[in-house]
């Protein structure tokens, strides 16, 4: 966790203003490039891998021991690419939230902070599709339906569920590229884009904590339940969406066979909780896993960790 990330409890949270403007100050101080602080030019270095083999999904399954290791890099380097393009849908769904914030007209550090953090995930998805294309695999799209729900989604108000749904997204990756960043067999390119994504989400994860529970604290008791359905109900999403099953076929596996072996596996329950585990007790911390119905939906993701669950 870097300085800029929030450490504070879930119910003591500071002042809006303040906070804004220590993460203004820090956008400012702490600010990079993609397209230039990563050497695009270099070549990707034969034999190293996209993602470490422990959490490529059919790890450990009976799929997985008739894999070659060069297939079993090859399916990291598809995994890869389907989260990254998963991710630049998610960016832009976060910064068309973040552009209602600044749409509100108040021109405070708040709402400054919000269009600063716009750019930021542009330059993000820039870097993003950069690396997608380094890979020399094309984008893995998301279909329209799920395009659909996600342009329904930017007519709800905004509150818990919508800041909520950007630390779904937010900190699985990050804690995910905390532990790839430092390991050595990955390949360079991921590990400076996985430094620079980490150091500068670690603000937006602190703004989305915040003005979540800020949010909570702020609507009534029907409301705070009726966020927190949703919220539970796009995580069950979230994760399926993560890996696309087409990816199997890159090593000639039926995708539908992949897509369950995948979730059928321990392995699934292990990298989901350990993506999420962090994020879902502040969740619940900050009273966004309380009731039957969400609770059953959390158990459904099998991301909650275990007691919790």
């Amino acid at each position: 966790m870097t300085e800029d990330q929030s450490t504070s409890r879930a119910k003591t949270v500071g002042p809006r203003d303040k906070t804004a403007r220590r993460l203004l100050k820090s956008t400012a101080n702490k600010f990079y490039d993609g397209e230039a602080d990563i050497d695009w030019d270099a070549p990707m270095v034969d034999g190293m891998r996209w993602m470490p083999e422990h959490r490529i999904s059919l790890y450990r399954t009976k799929l997985w021991d008739k894999l070659t290791e060069e297939q079993r890099r090859e399916l990291g380097r598809h995994e890869i690419v389907s989260i990254l393009s998963f991710g630049i849908y998610a960016e832009g769904i976060l910064s068309a939230n973040l552009l209602r914030v600044f749409g509100k007209g108040t021109f405070s550090d708040h709402s400054m902070y919000s269009i600063a953090e716009v750019g930021e995930e542009s330059r993000h998805s820039i870097m993003f599709g950069k690396l997608i294309e380094k890979t020399g695999l094309k984008p893995y799209t998301m279909p329209k339906a799920g395009l659909l729900v996600s342009k329904i989604a930017q007519f709800l108000p905004l509150g818990p569920a919508s800041y909520g749904g950007t630390l779904l997204i937010e900190e699985v990756l990050d804690r995910a590229q905390r532990e790839a960043q430092n390991d050595p067999e990955m390949q360079p390119h991921l590990r400076q884009m996985m430094r620079i994504h980490v150091i500068e989400e670690s603000r937006h994860i602190t703004y989305a904590r915040e003005e979540m529970v800020r949010s909570m604290q702020a609507t009534n008791r029907i409301n705070r339940a009726i966020h927190r359905v949703i919220l539970a109900t796009v995580a069950n999403f979230t994760y399926i969406a993560l890996i696309n099953p087409r990816v199997y076929r890159s090593v000639g596996i039926n995708p539908i066979r992949g897509i369950v072996t995948a979730m059928a596996s321990p392995t699934y329950k292990t990298n989901m909780q350990f993506f999420s585990e962090p994020m879902i007790r502040f969740f619940a911390e900050a009273g966004m896993c309380e009731g039957v119905v969400t609770s059953r939906l959390w158990k459904m993701t099998r991301a909650m960790p275990d007691d919790l669950a």
